[in-house]
């Protein structure tokens, strides 16, 4: 059929219209993602003329194409026709799925023959009616045969229907009941099938989704200075890799080292970003190349890529991967100046223009010109992430992506995906949404997100549902509360209970999280005039007393969280965050919840997390939580065990809470379920 306008082809709706798919983006040109066992849920709008019943069913098709399995879909809104069900992929690679409206035809005559046998309307028409309903469900025959005991159920029924002994409002009851209603669920009657379009759905690893990063800068980690010489000796990858026993114990499943490339001179840093560097300053390891090479290379003063597997090695060795900071820019001395000149960007004057985000200047860095050889860099930046992956990387955390072209992201993450499906990008891009958003939608596997700077109740109560909202299919948040770029204010002035408060946040707030090294000593001294620290470990060497972790107890309290999350399936899911009210402007509560059914211990999983986010004075206050959203009961109090702090308490709809940030920040809660909850 074509449309009036411009030759336009106009798809037919169906007989049973099924609209508003989602999660699709672009009429599926982005697939959407989810990670193996990721409760993916999928709604649409369905209807239909008249009054007769409907109902939807959501379908899951592995990557060959074949049904993996399907579910009906339940109505989120009543009167606005919006469906609803989760499915849980179970392997890696390209999925899709698909909707489908049909006509119901037990609904329909259930919901008449309530009305009329009750007025005593065509009665024995409406009994029989249903009689042939119910025998059309029970012969059917192949994949929609429903098993033995459920046929028994409906047979039943239909004797009930047929017993004229019995008084009609009897009969009607037998044929309406709650069994023959469950078993018409799970096996319903279907007319008039009609089927959206089937949209693609990329199912990566889990780690894609559910993780915690630590960042560190490898030289910092073994650095010595002579007083003597007044001469700093860098740490290497392998004095570095002492601390990995002491990061596997706090829980973290990735290592990311920034920039361990060769570092240029020319232009260099010097500390604080003072532009004269003085003699011994290491400069910034984002001025990537030098004599010595240039990405896919190593700075000598780390060591050696021998040094760098045995890295590698011991990290796996502790059950953590390794991620490489990915800067696509190049000091003044990187080979590349030299080889490909064509590669950046000639000013009026003969000069290679340096980075400026006016008015700051970056006199060390050149940018990249995308524009003048395409394909000679594309080339390059591909064999370059390639050594690394040889060398067992398996995670890259990409540097200001934004400010690089979005067709070479495309075609480069798709190209690494193909050839390598376990590697993950993080985008680093603090950049308007809709650039954010689209990253994640042509490739980026997680981003870094507004979190660090969202501190009220009502601005975390509104970041928590949008990044568990629609966006959520495409952009997986990483929550980190600092980075070595970034100090923000409520850490400069929260103390050691500030740095509590945000960790707790990030780790529960999103199934990644990350910490910037020197996060346990909670370092919050900012460089006068900007969000960044004092000293910064971009322009020098910053070796840590570690043990004074123990006394501050952040350390501890990370160990904890990464613990609680691999225990609690829920926190390791990002669409099932729930926000509850609270009667105080410093109490922020929220949920996560994963029902039996979608559950991977098959057992519910309920954590509700309330955190005091005034770090300097105790706040109490009431919690609102409907209990029967997690399919707990609501006419008795609960179980809830504080999996924070190991004491235990019960709970009902109205909970009060009182938190003194010198003792405990939040409660971290798990509500225990009876057998057979939901």
């Amino acid at each position: 059929m074509r449309g009036r306008g411009a030759d336009a082809d106009v798809l037919p709706v169906g007989r049973i219209p099924v609209l508003d798919v989602f999660p699709v983006a672009e009429e599926g040109r982005f697939p959407a993602k989810a990670v193996v066992g990721e409760s993916v849920p999928i709604r649409a709008t369905v209807i239909r003329e008249g009054h007769d019943a409907l109902g939807a069913t959501a379908v899951l098709l592995r990557p060959d194409g074949s049904m993996h399995s399907s579910a009906r879909m339940i109505d989120i809104a009543p009167g606005l026709d919006r469906y609803e069900a989760r499915l849980v992929p179970d392997t890696e690679g390209e999925w899709s799925f698909r909707v489908e409206g049909w006509s119901d035809p037990y609904g329909t005559w259930a919901h008449d023959a309530a009305i009329k046998v009750e007025a005593g309307i065509d009665v024995e028409l409406m009994l029989t009616e249903g009689t042939l309903v119910l025998e059309r469900a029970v012969r059917r025959t192949g994949d929609d045969a429903m098993p033995e005991r459920d046929a028994r159920v409906l047979v039943d029924a239909v004797a009930a229907l047929r017993d004229t002994s019995r008084p009609p409002l009897a009969r009607l009851a037998a044929a309406l009941s709650w069994q023959v209603r469950q078993v018409l669920a799970r096996w319903p009657l279907r007319d008039m099938v009609t089927a959206s379009r089937t949209y693609p759905l990329v199912v990566h690893r889990k780690l894609a989704l559910s993780g915690s990063w630590y960042e560190m800068f490898p030289r910092s980690h073994g650095a010595t200075f002579d007083e003597a010489t007044q001469r700093w000796t860098s740490g290497t990858l392998r004095t570095a890799a002492n601390q990995l026993p002491r990061i596997a114990a706090m829980g973290f499943d990735v290592v990311y080292l920034t920039p361990i490339h060769p570092i240029g001179t020319t232009y260099r840093k010097g500390r604080n970003n003072a532009l004269t560097a003085l003699p011994g300053d290491p400069g910034s390891p984002y001025a990537i190349g030098s004599p010595d090479g240039g990405h896919d290379s190593i700075e000598p003063s780390l060591g050696t890529f021998d040094d760098f597997d045995a890295f590698v090695a011991r990290a796996r060795s502790l059950g953590m991967e390794v991620a490489l900071d990915v800067a696509l820019q190049a000091s003044p001395d990187h080979p590349w100046v030299k080889e490909h000149p064509e590669w950046f960007t000639t000013r009026a004057d003969g000069s290679i223009a340096y980075a400026e985000n006016p008015p700051k200047k970056y006199q060390d860095i050149y940018p990249l010109n995308f524009d003048n050889d395409p394909e000679g860099i594309y080339a390059e930046i591909r064999r370059v992430l390639q050594v690394w992956i040889d060398h067992g990387v398996t995670a890259f955390r990409v540097d200001n992506p934004h400010t690089k072209p979005l067709s070479f992201w495309q075609r480069l993450l798709a190209d690494v995906h193909a050839a390598h499906p376990e590697i993950i990008f993080l985008s680093e891009a603090f950049t308007r949404p809709a650039m954010m958003l689209t990253l994640a939608k042509i490739g980026f596997h997680q981003s870094y997100t507004y979190f660090t700077w969202r501190n009220t109740k009502a601005e975390l109560e509104e970041y928590l549902a949008r990044v568990g909202g629609d966006e959520a299919p495409w952009l997986r948040p990483s929550f980190w509360p600092t980075t070595h770029d970034i100090l923000p204010p409520y850490l400069q002035h929260g103390g050691v209970a500030g740095f509590a408060v945000r960790a707790v946040l990030a780790a529960t707030g999103s199934p990644t999280w990350g910490v910037y090294s020197g996060y346990e000593l909670a370092e919050s001294v900012p460089r006068p005039g900007v969000e960044e620290q004092i000293d910064n470990e971009k322009y020098e060497f910053r070796p840590r007393d570690w043990s004074r972790a123990d006394d501050l107890g952040i350390a501890l309290l990370i160990g904890r969280l990464n613990e609680i999350r691999r225990a609690h399936p829920a926190l390791q899911q990002l669409q099932n965050v729930r926000v509850h009210p609270t009667t105080d402007d410093a109490l922020v509560c929220f949920s996560r919840h994963l029902d039996a059914a979608h559950s991977p211990t098959g057992r519910p999983d309920t954590v509700v997390v309330v955190v005091n986010i005034d770090p300097h004075g105790v706040r109490e206050g009431s919690v609102h939580l409907d209990l029967s959203t997690f399919g707990l009961p609501v006419d008795r109090a609960v179980v809830a065990h504080d999996v924070l702090s190991g004491e235990s308490y019960t709970w009902s709809d109205e909970v009060y809470v009182r938190l003194d940030p010198m003792v405990h920040v939040a409660h971290v809660v798990y509500l225990e379920h009876t057998p057979g909850a939901r």
